[in-house]
């Protein structure tokens, strides 16, 4: 296996449709698959590299086509998208990107958004989420973000004492208290970078509605 692979991790919300995590999961150095997204996979020409979960979805038939790539994890404190995460952190990654985990409920796309968080606190590389809209990251501290005059970007944090000072977004969030998901969202930068400087350490979601 490559050293320090870029590994894609195929939730079981939505199959993208848009070329940008198509192309992600189709160059992906390692392909892993949440239970039965493996079956969606295979549907649209491509083959797992891993397949892990509760095996609750996934069909006896395939059960036994991939019985040899499956990591069945029976316990319920993670969910599926947690387990593959852990697994692909055993492999040395270079990258993880999580595809598929938007769409069909919502309660399911909320939780895999806010999961992102966790995953890059603890991961030892870059961890992302792309949709058919753009793509997901975090920072945990003041950041410099690349840009270009008109990306929009939304603010997502979870910490109502945290204020971030902006620089270079047309709408300053200054004066945000972050006590609700939409007080930063739909705004834009204003140049070739933005920065937001933190008023103490946390997690910040960022969503771009593009794949820069």
């Amino acid at each position: 296996m490559k050293e320090h692979p870029h590994i894609v991790i195929l939730a079981a919300g939505d199959f993208p449709r848009a070329e940008a995590p198509l192309t992600a999961l189709r160059e992906a150095d390692v392909r892993i698959c949440c239970d039965s997204a493996a079956e969606t996979l295979v549907a649209h020409g491509m083959e797992p590299d891993l397949i892990v979960g509760d095996m609750d979805s996934l069909s006896a038939a395939y059960r036994a086509r991939y019985a040899g790539i499956i990591t069945h994890i029976a316990e319920q404190d993670d969910n599926d998208l947690t387990k593959a995460f852990h697994l692909a952190l055993t492999m040395d990654p270079g990258r993880i990107t999580i595809v598929g985990a938007t769409g069909k409920r919502e309660d399911h796309t909320l939780g895999n958004v806010s999961l992102l968080l966790d995953y890059a606190r603890e991961a030892p590389c870059p961890v992302g989420m792309m949709t058919d809209y753009g793509r997901f990251e975090a920072i945990f501290d003041t950041a410099t973000l690349p840009a270009f005059p008109g990306r929009q970007v939304s603010i997502f944090a979870f910490d109502n004492s945290l204020k971030i000072t902006s620089a270079g977004l047309k709408y300053p969030t200054d004066e945000v208290r972050f006590d609700t998901l939409w007080k930063a969202t739909l705004n834009e930068a204003l140049s070739d970078t933005f920065t937001l400087t933190l008023s103490h350490p946390s997690g910040v979601l960022l969503f771009f509605a593009d794949y820069l």
